[in-house]
């Protein structure tokens, strides 16, 4: 055990690894190369010994020279004499030490990774091969000059342009190109043994989807076939398979696997096949007719090859990782890095039946608005973890917009498994800032059968029941609900949605007014919208409003009320001088900050004085932000508009709201006036409103006041305006032309 503690500690010292294995795997190197000879000198088809050394620079850095050294004078002073070593070490360091230093410089990070990147491979391919290997030939042929090398054994001769020098540069070019990636991997595994089992995943996740065992096999049954055919003819005359031109049968067979496989396996394989080919060369290259040029075309062949190989299983493989890359960037979310909806469709159609959960969080809104977005991020993330946790391989958690997740469940007991999330729901705490969290969920589910061509409106359902779950406390199923009525309803959103799109784009609004009578004898009237329909039919506020809030439309449609009604002020400031108008606005306009400015902007644009305008904001659950409200409802005011509380006493207005909020008009809620003269409880709670009004210096209007008697009963109170059928009906907008018309 101590042993291997301290080995792991020094293996990558200078005097550990990398002195020892060069020596042992240099006499490999040199087994592994093919040679012959050509008119009189030494030629060789492939030359490992460069490769091999630039491996161990690769893996080990500058601590591989001293191993270095140390291999090339165990390999030649036996053979050659001290002066002839100090010469080839001279040789092999000055290209290594040149072309690494080069390669470093433009490669400073991640230098030693391991082959097939695609961005350092043109790098590699410039620098650790052509540069490398020229340096060597070069330095060859400088000491062939002065005398220093035996012409024979020299890999270069007396001239730079003689063919031998051409096919030996080739054989250190196909060597370095090859072996160099060959012997990266043998060192790589020597020194950790467990790189191994990183080399085989990493070739299988290099290789293409699809591919299966029986192509392997094929490929590697063709490739053994044409190897052998080359290397082992069918008789001693000669045959087809004996020429160099059967070389070129190998080619495509080569970058099929390339393309289909991985660039570590094909790579490492054609290392292999090259040696066996160029170790036999005698066999598929004729002796005579010119053996000469056929030892050219045969290292031309094994130079371009190499080459093609190479650059082709590396452009295949990047391909190959950037589309598998894009393919999870498509099912995941980019900021939750959760599967999405995509992946959802997906994994529900890789099985027959699944159960599908929908968990809705809709308090996570007001808490992202008030923490920020990030909350609500960390919130899904570690709800997600928290769940995977009981869930089995296949199952999985899928991030949805807005607030909802989702959940794909094996059919097998699924109802139990719901029941098991929901208990593992309601014990999650979320912590943020130290502060524990635990906004509420609802969760619905249901079982599907693949295929679902209804994803999208099943996920609507679900969300519906989601919020019956919030109010139950349990978890709710779609299919023992009636599903069609929760179906239709769905259905109904969307086709108001539609409706409400289309009228925004047309302007298929039309803009009504009702009355509000003064006690002192001045009046202004309230805007009122209804949408037009089909065949002339016109919708209530109270049937598209509440979609057009859910939808996040509300805003342009108080937009659109408001130019609108500035619109008709301006056509008609000569029938109607003075005219003054109340118009509805929504939460979601209050709570913006840019509406004060865009108020202003409109009002320059028609010429309209802020007087005339009265903006009535009723108070509801939505309204969360009283700040932001308060702030806009002050600049409203500074500019000179009027601000009313539009159905006080009801819902959520009450006198806490009503000490926070600035506002010119109090409207008491028609449920009260209503019942004026008949419960005294009405009557007390209408005259403190009224009270409590006069104490901030507010009016009071009175809506529902619908007979005489209620109207002498308001007057008694004190209330300052009055709105109902009594006083008058709503009309369109533009009949208040023809009533000043038939006035005059």
């Amino acid at each position: 055990m101590y042993f291997a503690t301290w080995y792991n500690q020094h293996k990558n010292n200078w005097w550990a690894l990398p002195l020892i294995l060069p020596a042992l795997m240099l006499p490999l190197a040199v087994w592994f190369n093919a040679n012959t000879i050509m008119e009189g000198g030494r030629v060789f088809l492939i030359y490992m010994p460069l490769g091999l050394l630039t491996a161990f620079v690769m893996v080990f850095g500058w601590a591989a020279l001293p191993g270095i050294v140390l291999a090339l004078a165990i390999r030649y002073i036996p053979l050659k004499g001290e002066l002839v070593t100090m010469l080839a070490i001279v040789h092999f360091l000055l290209p290594l030490s040149l072309s690494f230093a080069a390669y470093r410089t433009f490669v400073p990070r991640r230098h030693a990774v391991t082959f097939g990147v695609i961005s350092l491979t043109l790098q590699r391919m410039f620098w650790l091969v052509l540069f490398n290997s020229a340096l060597f030939l070069f330095i060859y042929q400088i000491g062939l000059f002065f005398g220093w090398y035996d012409p024979f054994l020299s890999l270069v001769s007396e001239s730079p342009l003689h063919p031998r020098t051409l096919i030996n540069f080739q054989a250190v070019l196909v060597g370095t190109l090859t072996g160099m990636p060959f012997f990266y991997f043998i060192i790589r595994m020597i020194r950790n043994p467990h790189f191994v089992f990183s080399f085989r995943s990493r070739m299988r996740r290099q290789a293409q989807r699809g591919v299966t065992k029986t192509e392997m096999w094929l490929w590697c049954g063709l490739m053994a076939l044409l190897v052998n055919l080359l290397i082992l003819p069918l008789g001693d005359s000669t045959s087809i398979f004996r020429t160099d031109y059967t070389l070129t049968l190998i080619l495509p067979v080569m970058l099929w696997g390339a393309m289909r496989f991985s660039f570590l396996f094909i790579t490492n394989i054609w290392t292999i096949i090259l040696i066996i080919l160029c170790s036999g060369f005698y066999h598929y290259l004729p002796p005579d007719m010119g053996f000469q040029l056929h030892l050219a075309i045969a290292s031309s062949c094994y130079a371009t090859f190499s080459i093609t190989i190479y650059m082709m299983a590396a452009v295949t493989t990047r391909q190959r990782f950037l589309h598998a890359k894009t393919r999870r960037a498509a099912f995941t979310d980019p900021i939750n890095q959760m599967p999405n909806l995509r992946a959802l469709n997906r994994d529900i159609g890789r099985h027959c039946w699944s159960a599908l959960a929908f968990l809705s969080i809709p308090e996570l809104e007001l808490l992202g608005r008030n923490y920020g977005v990030f909350l609500r991020i960390q919130y899904k993330q570690q709800l997600a973890e928290y769940l995977r946790q009981s869930l089995i391989a296949d199952e999985k958690v899928y991030h949805l917009s807005g607030y909802d997740l989702a959940v794909r469940l094996n059919y097998e007991s699924h109802e139990e498994r719901i029941e098991a999330i929901d208990r593992r729901v309601k014990q999650f705490r979320f912590i943020w800032d130290g502060m524990p969290l635990q906004p509420q969920v609802g969760i619905s589910y249901c079982y599907v059968k693949h295929p679902v061509s209804h994803l999208y409106l099943l996920l609507g359902e679900l969300s519906t029941m989601a919020e019956l779950s919030l109010t139950t406390y349990r978890p709710e199923n779609l299919q023992q609900q009636d599903s069609n009525r929760v179906q239709n309803t769905v259905k109904s959103k969307v086709a108001m949605m539609n409706r409400l799109q289309i009228a925004l784009d047309r302007g298929n609004f039309t803009l009504m007014a009702q009355r509000i009578e003064g006690m002192r004898g001045d009046s202004y009237h309230e805007i009122l919208l209804r949408m037009q329909g089909e065949n002339g039919a016109l919708f209530s506020p109270d049937s598209f409003l509440p979609v057009a809030h859910e939808f996040g439309l509300s805003s342009r449609i108080d937009h659109w009320v408001f130019e609108a009604t500035l619109r008709f002020m301006d056509k008609s400031r000569e029938q109607l001088p003075g005219c003054r108008f109340a118009v509805n606005l929504t939460p979601a306009s209050v709570s913006r900050m840019q509406f004060p400015s865009e108020v202003k902007c409109l009002l320059e644009k028609y010429n309209i004085e802020p007087w005339q305008l009265i903006f009535e904001v009723t108070e509801s659950n939505s309204l969360t932000n009283i700040d932001q409200a308060n702030v806009t409802l002050t600049a409203l005011q500074r500019m000179g508009c009027r601000v009313a509380i539009d159905d006080f006493g009801t819902g959520y207005a009450s006198y806490a709201r009503l000490k926070n909020i600035s506002a010119d008009i109090l409207k008491i809620d028609g449920s009260f006036i209503r019942n004026l003269l008949t419960s005294s409880l009405d009557y007390q709670i209408v005259e403190s409103i009224c009270k409590l009004a006069r104490m901030k210096k507010m009016q009071v209007v009175a809506e529902y006041v619908e007979s005489e008697a209620l109207k002498d009963a308001v007057q008694r109170l004190g209330i300052d305006y009055m709105q109902g059928y009594l006083i008058g009906y709503p009309q369109p907008l533009e009949s208040l032309l023809q009533t000043a018309e038939s006035e005059i």
